[in-house]
């Protein structure tokens, strides 16, 4: 049983009106700009102004039911599932490996440290990079843009990969395989290498982070990732409210709605106090 959602592609030249011609040569004058971030030095996060300006502006407070509400959104439904229930909760049970198929050494990297800072802020998530595809249960493919549909295909067949790019034209995808105990088995994850430091940051923040559960997309809560309408290029704070939720040992999969909301006060309580601790806030 699989479950997949993808960060759709964002564009603003439909708003230019231009002519066919025009088109044409804005398109290509886009495509080249499109290609330098490919072959320049690979910045940290920290470093892109993009990421500086929303990290300076990034709401921090929160209450419980702001936090209840993004997180029953995200981790129940599913964007584009492919079969299966998708009315309870999903999630590892157990260790969380992360193997990077790729010839790009520095957008590997960028991924590695990814990884690591989520393996920081979520308590009780172990999750590593490894070495070997065979040790691992996630599965991160990092493809150039022109080969991102051709990858689909390998992935999901022919018909579905038309499907899902006629449909929502995805700049980068993420599904996961659960079992009958709706405990993640396997995760896939793809990445496109040749947008930009800031794209690849965004989508590998939000897609490693929803092939670990919580897989729907909202467009009702403004301050989570899983909203199409939200960049971020980092693991801010209310999304790390999400992910310890979700992987609180209270928190298990198979959980109803109605079963999650019994435990979530106090689950939320140690949540609080840990989000606090390793993000430094005041409140």
């Amino acid at each position: 049983m699989r479950a997949t959602r993808m960060r759709q592609r964002r564009t603003t030249m439909s708003a230019l009106n231009l002519t066919a011609p025009a088109f044409r040569i804005a398109l290509l004058a886009l495509a080249t700009l499109t290609l330098v971030p490919d072959t320049a030095t690979t910045a940290r996060a920290g470093e892109l102004p993009a990421i500086v300006s929303r990290q300076r502006s990034e709401k921090k407070s929160f209450t419980d039911g702001e936090i209840v509400e993004g997180f029953l959104k995200t981790a129940f439904g599913a964007e584009y599932h492919l079969a299966g229930r998708v009315d309870r909760i999903r999630k590892f049970d157990g260790p969380v490996r992360v193997y990077a198929e790729s010839d790009r050494a520095d957008r590997k990297t960028q991924l590695a440290k990814v990884v690591n800072d989520i393996a920081t802020r979520v308590q009780h998530l172990d999750i590593a990079m490894t070495t070997t595809s065979e040790a691992a249960n996630v599965r991160v493919k990092l493809v150039r843009d022109r080969d991102l549909y051709r990858t689909l295909t390998s992935f999901y067949g022919a018909e579905k990969a038309r499907e899902i790019r006629t449909s929502l034209d995805p700049q980068c995808l993420s599904g996961f395989r659960k079992n009958d105990n709706f405990e993640i088995e396997h995760s896939d994850v793809i990445l496109t290498v040749d947008n930009g430091d800031f794209v690849f940051l965004d989508c590998a923040y939000e897609e490693l982070l929803q092939s670990l559960g919580p897989i729907n997309d909202t467009t009702s809560v403004p301050w989570t990732m899983f909203n199409d309408n939200v960049s971020m290029g980092y693991f801010d704070v209310y999304d790390q409210y999400i992910l310890n939720l979700l992987y609180d040992p209270r928190i298990k999969a198979g959980m109803t709605v109605a079963e999650v909301k019994a435990v979530l006060p106090a689950v939320l309580k140690d949540v609080r106090a840990w989000v606090k601790r390793v993000n430094d806030l005041k409140e």
